[in-house]
Parts: structure tokens; C-alpha cells; sequence
């Protein structure tokens, strides 16, 4: 999965940019003119919003999303714990409010319910065909036997578990193994997609020549 932290506090975003990246691919930015290009030029699979930023107000980002069509699940983080606040920001698009100061366990949970009611799969443990798979516990079975996975292992599944039979193009998938500023090799989905056929057996992903992979269903 490839977050997006828009946070001007340089000890919490690093704190939580580096909590989250055990998992996941994040970029940490802290403007919203940063936060803007960056959305423009990558396919954000969730962002993490805080409202006061220095050089304006996160919920106009938000509404700039909402009108133009684009769905991305966002999470607001803020300390402004009035109702009133909640409701705005509600109102205005974000799938969840989380108060500052929080618990970054309780944070990553909150990412992987939004993003489970966002790619509709309400049960974060479910069945695929010989495999059994839990997203809160990162944990693959396969035909009964466990199958350990590393990060960018997990990052790839990430992807195809939410887009189940559809295809996922090659671009998404270097996406969610790499953040900004890291060395793209020419190979690296090819070699991660080869790995994850090896322990999730030869037929669980298919090359759609030209467009993508598929993880059957």
C-alpha cells in the first residue's frame, strides 16, 4: 500500500512515517503545495490529512479531492477535538477522524479498516482459492501451512488483494514497493511477483501480457 503523511511536525510525522513504513510505502510531506504535486504524479492508496498546515487548511485539499472526482480514502489527524470539527471534516469527504495525540498501533488499524471498506472487503481474513489470508495479523496460509512473507512481499499481495481478479498494471505495483527517492530497478516487480508465485503457488498471479498482472480468483 503507497500513503501519503501530510504533517508539519517534523517529531510526529517522522515518528509516524516510520512506524508505518515497517509495512507499507510512505511519502511524509508538510505542505499542502508539496502534498498537491505529489497526488498529482502518484496513485496514493490513502492519505493521512492534518488540518493546519503552513500554508493553508487540509480540508480545502480534501474538498479539492472530492470535487474533482478522485475517492481516495483519507484519515483527517488533528488535535481539534470539538464536534463540530468532526463533522466538518466528515462532511467534507474524510472516511475517518483521528485525534491527536494518538497511538500509532491504533493508527495503522484504523488504515486497514478504511482501506478494507474501501476495497469491500469487510473482513480483514478471507479465502482465495488454497489460500487463507489476514490483513490485520499479516499472516498467509496456504492449503493449511503458513507462509511467511517480507514487507514488499506484503506490500505486492496488498495490491492485488484489492483489486481481486482485476488487473493491476505495473506502475501500481512499483508504487507500493518503493517511496520517492528510492532506485527503481528495471525488474523489481518481475522478481517480487516470481517470489510471491513460489510461496503462493505458480498459477495465484497471472502475467496479462502488456497490461499488468492478475491474481486469480
Amino acid at each position: 500500500m503507497r500513503l501519503l503523511l501530510i504533517e508539519d511536525e517534523a517529531l510526529l510525522g517522522e515518528a509516524v512515517a516510520a512506524h508505518l513504513h515497517r509495512l507499507h510505502a510512505v511519502d511524509w510531506l508538510q505542505s499542502l503545495e508539496e502534498a498537491s504535486g505529489a497526488i498529482k504524479a502518484v496513485a496514493y492508496d490513502l492519505i493521512l490529512l492534518d488540518l493546519n498546515l503552513p500554508d493553508g487548511h487540509g480540508l480545502d485539499l480534501l474538498r479539492s479531492l472530492r470535487k474533482s472526482g478522485q475517492s481516495i480514502p483519507v484519515i483527517i489527524i488533528t488535535a481539534r477535538d470539538q464536534i463540530r470539527d468532526r463533522i466538518e471534516g466528515l462532511n467534507a469527504g474524510a472516511d475517518d477522524y483521528v485525534l491527536k495525540p494518538f497511538d500509532l498501533d491504533e493508527l495503522t488499524a484504523r488504515i486497514h479498516s478504511v482501506q478494507r471498506r474501501a476495497s469491500a472487503l469487510p473482513s480483514p481474513r478471507f479465502k482465495v482459492r488454497s489460500l487463507e489470508i489476514d490483513q490485520t495479523d499479516r499472516m498467509v496460509w496456504r492449503d493449511g501451512e503458513e507462509i511467511h512473507l517480507t514487507a514488499r512481499e506484503w506490500a505486492l499481495l496488498e495490491c492485488f488483494i484489492r483489486r481481486l481478479g482485476a488487473i493491476v498494471p505495473k506502475a501500481k505495483l512499483e508504487e507500493a514497493l518503493y517511496d520517492f527517492g528510492s532506485e527503481i530497478e528495471s525488474n523489481a516487480v518481475e522478481v517480487y511477483v516470481s517470489r510471491l508465485r513460489k510461496k503462493l503457488g505458480s498459477d495465484a498471479i497471472l502475467t496479462v501480457r502488456g497490461l499488468g498482472y492478475r491474481m486469480t480468483v
